[in-house]
């Protein structure tokens, strides 16, 4: 009885931690690197754009998993693309009802969560092969491990780039702004940071050769 349950909650705690840490979306499969520069200048623009894809990859995997007995192999990624852009449409008319301000600073990134690469990945990956309960937990691993990267880098681009925490001054008068950290290149260096710092931690390298 001990083994059965602590075996029941594995699975999900592994499922979990692999999304996070292991294979981290960004730093691990390195994938959605250009939504992560695009959007990380501001905090509220990272938090929105992160718990968009989080919801549409979990939603998707939820969905996909269900008819993953029904889905014919052929025509299995026009199904994925379906599914997907259906939810990728609810994030885009919610914010533009409740959080305009922020969904003009996305403009056309929240579109193309439709192509990121993340959310195709799951579901071929993982959704289509495992039950409900299981996919939908990957899918809140995966987007919870985007958005977590996607916060942090923001965190300290904002800080820098503007002197502000979600818009709130945290920095003094005198501040002089990082102009750099406002644009593309400041992003690929504090991601960088980032992604070497996550493979330091989870010991994942790439072999040289």
């Amino acid at each position: 009885m001990k083994k059965w349950i602590r075996l029941k909650y594995t699975k999900p705690y592994n499922i979990l931690r692999d999304g996070i840490s292991i294979n981290n979306p960004i730093a691990i499969a390195v994938l959605g690197i250009c939504s992560a520069l695009a959007v990380t200048n501001k905090v509220e623009n990272a938090i929105a754009m992160g718990l968009g894809v989080t919801f549409v990859v979990m939603a998707s995997s939820l969905v996909i998993s269900l008819l993953r007995n029904f889905i014919p192999s052929k025509v299995r990624m026009i199904t994925y693309m379906v599914v997907i852009s259906s939810f990728v449409i609810v994030v885009q008319f919610f914010l533009q009802a409740y959080f305009p301000t922020i969904a003009d600073a996305l403009g056309a990134y929240v579109g193309l969560i439709i192509t990121n690469c993340i959310v195709m990945g799951r579901a071929e990956a993982f959704a289509v092969k495992n039950p409900v309960k299981y996919s939908i937990v990957d899918g809140f691993a995966a987007g919870m491990g985007y958005t977590i990267v996607l916060v942090l880098t923001a965190s300290i681009r904002e800080i820098l780039a503007f002197g502000t925490f979600l818009n709130m001054q945290v920095m003094p008068d005198t501040w002089v702004n990082w102009v750099v950290m406002a644009m593309a290149p400041g992003g690929f260096f504090i991601l960088g940071l980032f992604i070497w710092g996550i493979r330091q931690w989870t010991k994942n390298f790439e072999e040289a050769i």
